[in-house]
């Protein structure tokens, strides 16, 4: 017989960062932002409150990511609970490359793990990683909303893969979101089928790099963070992101398009460089300070 939590259960995720310049659906990280869900077993139907980001315009019914990544969970651990009351307060902006959907979707699987007594054992991590890379179609967001850090994530097949990498404490970020979102879906579409040769050799070599420069020698993100596979594509979607980024590798720094955009994220590791970065923050757009999350989705 199923055992479900007597008592509302409070999960967080944090954003998410991908690509980080060169490493095109391969590497991510998580970031000090964090979205919180609440969640508890009634005895029927579905209640959903909202807040933050998105309080306007998401669904309040099934159609909601985190439900039916919460659903996908249950069924995982096959389980249905008679009723739901979720309750999401959204710091992550949505369709800005930081990671929203990928937050949704791994918070929800671990909201509904938690719920049900015992469901680590039936359901664990790599069992909730590949359900939400499964749901997300790619890990590169999932895997560090789950894990923390700095991840390493790709697919083999029908598998997916993720390994944790090392990075430095003395590296921050910078991120600066405009106000305007960019959807994946438009992103993605502008990329072509083919690169040539000399530009994926050229990228390969960046992500090690970059692995490397984000490990333990952080004196080299600037060149580790050149892209040559995406960035420049994308940029009738983000003329203005793509402008920022120009301006600020002008200068010295490594900075990136977030994800599939249009947020700039830009590498630190100086606390008083990062006021200074603050202060370019375009007009009308948010900028932020933020550390690397170390520790992904958590229950409490």
């Amino acid at each position: 017989m199923t055992v479900f939590a007597n008592d509302p259960v409070r999960v967080t995720v944090p954003a998410t960062s991908a690509n980080l310049g060169p490493g095109f659906d391969s590497l991510g990280l998580a970031l000090g932002l964090r979205d919180t869900l609440v969640g508890e077993v009634t005895g029927s139907g579905l209640e959903i409150e909202v807040s933050g980001f998105g309080a306007d315009d998401v669904p309040r019914d099934e159609s909601h990511l985190v439900v039916r990544a919460m659903r996908a969970a249950f069924e995982a651990m096959d389980v249905s609970p008679p009723g739901l009351r979720v309750s999401f307060d959204n710091a992550i902006p949505h369709a800005r490359g930081l990671g929203s959907s990928a937050a949704a979707i791994v918070g929800g699987a671990a909201l509904a793990r938690a719920l049900v007594v015992g469901g680590e054992t039936l359901f664990d991590d790599d069992s909730l990683f590949r359900l939400a890379a499964g749901i997300e179609g790619h890990p590169d967001n999932v895997a560090p909303a789950l894990l923390g850090g700095f991840v390493i994530s790709g697919r083999e097949g029908a598998n997916f893969y993720a390994l944790p990498s090392t990075v430095d404490s003395r590296i921050s970020v910078v991120v600066f979101i405009p106000p305007d979102p960019v959807s994946t879906a438009v992103a993605r579409g502008l990329l072509p089928d083919q690169v040539p040769h000399a530009d994926a050799a050229a990228d390969a070599g960046r992500t090690a790099l970059l692995v490397a420069a984000l490990a333990q020698r952080p004196e080299h993100l600037f060149l580790a963070t050149r892209d040559f596979l995406h960035q420049d594509f994308r940029r009738a979607a983000m003329p203005d992101s793509l402008a920022l980024v120009d301006r600020l590798r002008a200068d010295g720094v490594a900075a990136t398009v977030s994800g599939a955009g249009p947020t700039v994220l830009a590498f630190t590791t100086v606390r008083h460089a990062a006021a200074d970065l603050l202060e370019r923050c375009p007009q009308s757009w948010e900028g932020l300070h933020l550390e690397i999350d170390r520790l992904g989705v958590r229950v409490g």
